[in-house]
């Protein structure tokens, strides 16, 4: 299940909750129709990449190859607008490229503690393997 070639790892409801209730978000960026947290929302077909995003927005990006565009879409669009909330999840990886373009000194970043327990279909799962990080543009 959590092997290298999954790249969708649903945000915990609760987990999420808890971020919304600080943050108000408007819009999910990169999200199904099944495993939405906001009512606005953005699936693989819609491409996230190719749109203008309004308000406050929550990502938890693809975690494949292309994390490094929706990490740069992300920071784009918060130069675009920086009188909101971006608000990402995403592994804990500091030694990226991705991480020293646009998240080093360019945003606030809270790393969890432990491994975050993402969901399937709602459902806990095994805690991930990897360490996580919620990136914030707009504080």
């Amino acid at each position: 299940l959590f092997s290298s070639e999954k790249m969708i790892w649903e945000t915990p409801t609760e987990f999420f909750d808890k971020l919304n209730k600080k943050f108000k978000f408007d819009l999910d960026a990169c999200a199904s129709d099944e495993n939405h947290k906001t009512p606005n929302y953005y699936t693989e077909k819609d491409d996230a990449l190719t749109k203008s995003w309004g308000g406050n927005v929550f990502m938890n990006p693809p975690y494949g190859r292309k994390i490094g565009d929706f990490i740069k879409k992300a920071y784009d669009e918060h130069l675009r607008d920086p009188d909101r909330f971006i608000v990402m999840l995403i592994p804990s990886r500091t030694d990226t490229k991705y991480w020293h373009e646009y998240i080093e000194g360019k945003a606030t970043v809270k790393f969890l503690k432990g491994r975050l327990k993402f969901e399937i279909n709602g459902k806990a799962m095994d805690a991930a393997p990897f360490p996580s990080a919620i990136v914030v543009y707009g504080l």
